[in-house]
């Protein structure tokens, strides 16, 4: 509308790399949060695949799917439905937090946005 003279290029620069950051965090969560309860290695890379195929499936997909990759990488090692089930809160509960992150980003981003367009 204003031909970029209020948001230019370092502004748009800047809510890219946010854009950027937000996605990395997604696929980072639920891996650090079955990680940081102990899980296996097995566990943290089923969360993170899960956490890449749950897109696929919108919603549902975004948020069962790390809990359930988790818990099959887990199950596959220890062979203890518990400590599986362990791993797969985990790394909902790095998703939880992963999702409270985004959503302050999300308002920097509009912080930045409207603070450029106001000078």
């Amino acid at each position: 509308i204003d031909g970029f003279n209020k948001v230019g290029v370092p502004i748009l620069a800047l809510l890219a790399l946010l854009t950027a950051a937000v996605y990395a965090i997604d696929f980072a969560a639920g891996s650090f949060g079955a990680r940081h309860l102990g899980a296996s290695r097995r566990a943290v890379w089923g969360a993170a695949l899960g956490a890449i195929v749950g897109i696929l499936f919108g919603l549902p997909g975004i948020v069962l799917g790390p809990f359930a990759g988790a818990v099959l990488g887990e199950y596959t090692v220890r062979r203890k439905l518990g400590e599986a089930g362990r791993a797969g809160a985990g790394a909902w509960l790095g998703l939880v937090l992963a999702a409270a992150l985004k959503i302050a980003l999300v308002f920097a981003m509009i912080g930045f946005f409207a603070l450029a367009f106001a000078l």
